[in-house]
């Protein structure tokens, strides 16, 4: 007997066909198949995105510009005589003024997100120094446009609009969570200044990190994004917009389908905070903060590589009053568990100001929970309680260091002079490094001459002696690795270095 085998595509139509006999509603969901035609979402969307033109005046004085060059000496006759004579007497009869002032235009894009009140968004760097910033409609409308705010940290900015000069569309914010790999999107825009052009693809990838900013979450798309795109919408298949087109990837500088876009639910909390106070009102914490690595994690008993561990806390800040310390793992902020470092940032920074939050933190081998109320970072960047990031160092030191070979550390006692040298407070206690070997774990992990070992396995030191001895016990205990505490000109963080046991 012979057996007929249907490929996939009819044996689906045979059982839809057989289940519509039986009068049953068939099982398999078209919703994530695109629709036959983009044109009646294009059509309702199209009137919310609006064109942006900006204007900035450079002002360039005589002695700004470049010297022009005296008259090359050309044969007499030559047919070039006439035309460099002509041409250096017009550059000579400019004023000034005239040669100094320049004006820049630039295109973008923008959506209107608030039609009763006039508000639209786009990216901050459209609109940066502008003196002029109109709007173009779609009916080819032009309006002023005054700036509200903007945030530099995500690349966003508010304008604002006379609603009553003309009849608005506005378009609603959505959940940018919902957006899984493989949505459909539509990107609406004004590439190369040709006006509204609609695109559309799919979400590639999320949670891209562009190094763009500190709280870099972007939604990735195939969706064609050139230059001009910037501010526009990211729409799903019901028009609600789950990202503003920022940046793009491309060797060429035009669409390779490497877009980026800022995620709504980033994006809808800074503008509604731009429109509240014409600035951005973010959480703070105060720590400085580093990747938990697998062999950070395995030598804090933790039982996989995950959490934000506190390299530092800063003075006065909500952490310090909350009793945070360094070497804390963060494992949970306000019942968001933490699985990589850079999400706390942004989970702070959406909280709002003075709220207490609780923190669950990994502490000696055991979770401990903590309330945090939480400070303004606009606040303290202002009176300048974030600090700087220190400079890197240095000179060997003349004493002849103490070798730890299993680890390719010589290390040597933190004198006067050596604080001096290599830029260490003098609140800050350890050994110094004097010496690292080349290839050795010290060396793949960036320690240098000059850095300051300030813990060994979570205990302080401060002789060489003291530091090799714990290294021993570790060694000893049988572990891997081994967490050293490490300051650079007070910068500190975590390192963890693998033992070489035959050492």
């Amino acid at each position: 007997m012979t057996r007929k085998i249907l490929r996939p595509r009819r044996a689906l139509m045979v059982l839809t066909m057989a289940a519509m006999m039986l009068g049953a509603t068939p099982a398999i969901s078209l919703a994530d198949t695109p629709p036959p035609s983009f044109e009646n979402l294009a059509e309702r969307l199209l009137p919310a995105v609006v064109n942006i033109s900006t204007t900035t005046t450079i002002d360039m004085t005589a002695r700004d510009l470049p010297q022009m060059p005296d008259m090359p000496q050309l044969p007499p006759g030559s047919p070039f005589e006439d035309f460099f004579r002509e041409f250096y007497d017009q550059f000579k009869n400019q004023s000034p003024q005239q040669r100094g002032e320049n004006k820049i235009s630039a295109l973008g894009s923008g959506f209107v997100i608030d039609a009763a009140n006039g508000y639209i968004v786009t990216n901050n760097h459209v609109i940066k120094g502008a003196d002029e910033i109109r709007i173009i409609l779609q009916n080819d409308v032009s309006l002023d446009a005054t700036l509200v705010g903007v945030d530099d940290k995500t690349d966003l900015a508010v304008l604002k609009v006379d609603p009553k000069k003309t009849p608005l569309v506005d378009v609603d914010w959505g959940d940018s969570d919902k957006a899984k790999v493989g949505s459909w999107v539509l990107a609406i825009g004004n590439p190369f200044g040709l006006g509204g052009s609609v695109t559309a693809g799919i979400v590639s990838a999320r949670q891209r990190d562009i190094n763009a900013g500190p709280y870099d979450d972007f939604i990735q798309t195939d969706a064609s994004i050139n230059r001009g795109n910037s501010g526009g919408p990211m729409f799903n298949m019901d028009g609600s917009v789950i990202g503003v087109n920022t940046a793009i990837f491309s060797p060429s500088g035009g669409s390779v389908g490497i877009g980026f876009a800022v995620p709504s639910n980033l994006a809808q909390n800074v503008v509604a905070q731009l429109i509240k106070y014409g600035q951005t009102r973010r959480g703070w914490l105060g720590v400085r903060i580093q990747d938990v690595t697998d062999d950070i994690a395995e030598s804090l008993g933790l039982d996989k590589a995950h959490g934000a561990m506190v390299s530092s806390v800063m003075d006065k800040s909500p952490a310090a009053d909350a009793g945070l310390e360094t070497g804390d793992v963060i494992l949970s902020f306000n019942g968001h568990p933490i699985d990589h470092m850079r999400q706390l940032p942004r989970l702070v920074a959406e909280t709002e100001v003075g709220k207490t939050s609780e923190v669950i933190l990994w502490r000696g081998g055991k979770k401990v929970n903590v309330n945090v109320t939480l400070g303004q970072l606009e606040t303290a960047e202002e009176n300048g309680a974030l600090g700087q990031k220190p400079d890197a160092a240095p000179e060997a030191p003349a004493a002849k260091p103490l070798q730890i070979e299993a680890v390719g550390l010589g290390l040597v006692p933190l004198t006067d002079e050596l604080r001096d040298q290599y830029g260490v407070s003098a609140t800050t206690n350890g050994v110094a490094v004097a010496a690292v070997a080349p290839n050795s774990a010290a060396a793949e992990n960036g320690i240098t001459v000059g850095d300051v070992i300030i813990e060994v396995d979570q205990k302080e030191v401060v002789t060489p002696e003291a530091a090799k001895a714990q290294v021993d016990a570790v060694v000893k205990a049988g572990k891997g690795s081994v967490l050293m505490f490490v300051s650079r000109r007070d910068n500190r963080r975590f390192i963890a270095l693998k033992l070489d046991k035959a050492k």
